[in-house]
């Protein structure tokens, strides 16, 4: 006799790893695995994955969490893949790497983009598809030219399980697909160079989110140890889906997806913010809505960088290190006894677009520690996600409270700075793993459990607390945040030289 397929698995490629949460029908968490995978930052501003580390990661974290739960293969009634987006891939038709991956965060394109501004009036991030491209075409032309297709690692993933090359119409918005118009913006690519760009974009389908794109194929589901009538459903970005498995499934509120990077996402009826021109794309997570978005380029990856470089004694004694600076942080001032830190380690994605900057402490003195730099790292972290709210402000969205998600919810006085920085109430979804539950959304919703994405939220998201803010440390983060804020106008041009220095050396 055959179980009943009740369980859904959805799917988070991440920066650092790939993780695979188990849900139930009503988004009850049932179980969850992850793997960690490699970046190679061969030189400052490059960060490079092999897709083969992230197929040989999801077997991992698949059976690590089926043999940890005991759920049995066909148990499971459909997944879902969300990934980094910017993440660009050069493959052969058979889904054959021809090199590492571009991930997001690799800002090389940074001339590029200023090409493309001259040659077309959109300014685009060094992050995003059509720089990257542009690079590889002048750098690497025999990698640029002998691939088959140019995709991102959703739709590379997605081929992997499938076996069909498809638009996600969700992550293909960033480089230039309008769902309305049903095609790219052609005339962009013309003009910057790369015409034939478009014809090895990966057209043979198209899907939008939680679309149900078929099953796995017999040998996806050998390899991953599933079952072969395992249903796949579109899924996307890791930020936008994470939108859904934070609460957010119309106007009203701002989702923070925190982790590696923070995004600051919306929904909106039109887009707020068009300095790209050729990523707004309507109807890419929710039909009827634009996903209006500013982002940080580092966060998470900072305090990470902190813990690998200054807290390796806390490692060796074996304690959480984590835990130890944020009881150390907590009974520090606020504005860390004049440390200010800017958060550009990767360079700027919004609201200046700008990858030739980068991080710094100021206020530095004999008297500051550790705790001090992290509190610091916090602040400054936070100071950066403020900076993105103001220009949804700017732009007539009233920014009241905030759904967050990530690794900032594992810190209550994370949590505390950010409520106080942007004077918002921050809401904390039960379940952290957002992108995860977000999939399984998706899922829930390609095979008919709910009758759209919107419903499936409402159903399968909780909350698990509110955050405050506290009136008198607002008005005294504002001073700071102001201080904060004249860092880029006045040390622009400097930061730009000092950058030149090393990469013209």
């Amino acid at each position: 006799m055959s179980l009943v397929r009740d369980v859904l698995m959805g799917i988070d490629g991440g920066t650092g790893s790939i993780r695979v949460g188990l849900y139930d029908l009503k988004g009850s968490p049932l179980g969850f695995a992850a793997t960690e995978y490699n970046t190679k930052h061969i030189h400052t501003g490059w960060a490079e994955q092999s897709p083969d580390d992230w197929w040989q990661a999801l077997k991992e974290s698949i059976g690590t969490v089926l043999a940890s739960t005991g759920i049995s293969k066909d148990r499971i009634l459909g997944l879902s893949t969300t990934t980094t987006s910017c993440s660009v891939v050069l493959s052969m038709k058979d889904g054959t790497p021809v090199r590492d991956c571009l991930i997001w965060m690799d800002v090389r394109a940074a001339q590029e983009v200023v090409d493309i501004a001259e040659l077309t009036g959109s300014k685009l991030s060094a992050e995003w598809m059509p720089g990257k491209l542009l690079w590889l075409k002048r750098h690497e032309c025999n990698n640029y030219d002998r691939a088959e297709v140019f995709c991102e690692y959703q739709d590379w993933m997605t081929f992997k399980l499938t076996g069909k090359w498809s638009i996600n119409i969700n992550n293909s918005c960033n480089w230039g697909y309008n769902a309305r118009e049903k095609g790219f913006a052609e005339e962009f690519y013309r003009k910057i160079g790369l015409e034939e760009a478009v014809s090895k974009f990966p057209g043979d389908h198209v899907f939008t989110v939680g679309d149900n794109i078929g099953m796995l194929t017999k040998e996806a589901a050998d390899d991953l140890g599933l079952d072969c009538h395992t249903i796949v459903a579109q899924g996307g970005i890791d930020s936008s889906i994470g939108v859904l498995g934070m609460g957010v499934y119309e106007p009203g509120r701002i989702a923070l997806i925190t982790g590696s990077s923070n995004l600051a996402m919306a929904l909106t009826e039109e887009p707020l913010f068009n300095e790209g021109k050729i990523n707004t794309g309507p109807d890419n997570l929710i039909q009827g809505y634009y996903t209006s978005y500013q982002g940080q380029v580092s966060s998470g990856s900072i305090l990470s960088w902190f813990k690998r470089e200054f807290c390796r004694d806390l490692e060796l004694e074996g304690v959480s290190v984590y835990d130890y600076l944020n009881k150390e942080a907590e009974n520090l001032p606020i504005g860390s006894e004049g440390l200010i830190a800017l958060d550009y380690w990767q360079g700027n994605r919004h609201p200046y677009l700008d990858s030739k900057v980068r991080g710094m402490f100021y206020g530095l003195s004999l008297h500051h520690t550790r705790a001090h730099m992290y509190r610091a790292l916090m602040e400054g972290i936070a100071y950066g996600t403020e900076n993105l709210l103001v220009q949804f402000r700017e732009n007539g969205f009233e920014v009241k409270e905030i759904n967050i998600a990530g690794g900032t919810t594992n810190s209550d006085l994370y949590l505390q700075i950010h409520a106080d920085v942007s004077n918002v109430i921050v809401n904390v979804p039960s379940e952290p793993q957002a992108p995860c539950l977000g999939a399984a959304i998706c899922v829930a919703t390609a095979v008919g459990e709910y009758p759209g994405l919107r419903e499936a939220v409402q159903e399968m998201v909780t909350f698990d607390k509110v955050i405050k803010p506290n009136p008198d440390n607002h008005a005294r983060y504002k001073r700071f945040f102001e201080q904060y804020r004249k860092i880029y106008p006045t040390f622009k041009d400097w930061m730009h030289e000092t950058t030149d220095l090393y990469l013209n050396a």
